[in-house]
């Protein structure tokens, strides 16, 4: 049950939208621009390098955080695995923004970092 829990908290770690928060203060919804997607290539597309540095870095680091948080030293390897999938998975269907998200892959870099 632990686990089922541990998930959760690490798909709402996942959900944090770095694209969107990247785009603060331009006025460009990242949804409504290029491809539609919001991801760092999204942002790179359409906005500066130094955004599009910081909707990476948020998106790897998401991966990355969520799983070196919820992966107590007592964690089995199967479990650390259920972990790091939350994250991916609450990137790419982000409750914060209709359940629809980037690609993951910035988030699964993270989490292959970590694990």
């Amino acid at each position: 049950m632990i686990l089922v829990w541990k998930f959760l908290a690490s798909f709402i770690v996942g959900s944090i939208p770095f694209a969107k928060i990247a785009m603060w203060g331009t006025g460009i919804d990242i949804k409504k621009v290029g491809s539609g997607n919001p991801g760092f290539n999204n942002v790179l597309r359409v906005s500066s390098k130094w955004r599009a540095a910081v909707a990476l870095t948020g998106d790897i680091s998401k991966g990355y955080i969520a799983l070196w948080l919820l992966s107590s030293g007592d964690t089995s390897g199967f479990a650390a695995w259920i972990i790091g999938i939350g994250a991916v998975t609450g990137h790419c269907w982000n409750p914060f923004l209709g359940f629809n998200g980037g690609k993951g892959v910035a988030t699964t870099v993270g989490v292959l970092l970590r694990l």
